[in-house]
């Protein structure tokens, strides 16, 4: 299925507010109701939209720790990066995890409750056995710019 400009415009309207009314997004998108819940209902069907979740301020739980982890395999077989991240997927507080081209193979994003928790993550990986050659932890500082939806109407004019 293509998409046009309007699923489009329905995509970025709803990725930034998932809880607004048909109503309203067949305003914010220029259409009437109808064929606005018949668009988004197609996208469902479709996959294109997965699934809705409220977006939760961790400031306000309490304190918390981010970490980026640059890793690299000893070695690069299929079964090396399968049993990789068969051990990776299981770790909680893993929130992304991306190969990458570069000096190093993944590219991951834990959020920990303290350094000492994330050590002891990275120590029972690394114990695992599971082809970690080596790893190097950025520790976030502060992170000014933060974006939970992406770029739809700029990645995909119509």
């Amino acid at each position: 299925m293509k998409l046009d400009r309007i699923d489009i415009k329905i995509l970025h309207e709803l990725q930034k507010n998932g809880r607004v009314t048909n109503v309203e997004l067949a305003e914010l998108v220029n259409l009437s109701p109808s064929p606005c819940l018949m668009r988004v209902k197609r996208l469902q069907t479709e996959g294109y939209i997965e699934g809705y979740s409220a977006q939760i301020n961790m400031r306000k739980l309490g304190q918390t720790l981010t970490v980026f982890t640059e890793v690299t395999l000893k070695n690069h077989r299929q079964i090396d990066f399968a049993r990789f991240l068969s051990a990776v997927e299981k770790v909680d507080q893993l929130i992304e995890c991306h190969l990458v081209s570069g000096g190093y193979d993944y590219m991951l994003k834990f959020v920990a409750a303290s350094i000492g928790e994330y050590q002891t993550i990275m120590e029972r990986l690394t114990d695992m056995d599971i082809g970690i050659d080596k790893y190097f932890s950025f520790v976030v500082l502060k992170s000014p710019i933060v974006r939970s939806h992406m770029p739809l109407t700029s990645l995909f004019p119509a």
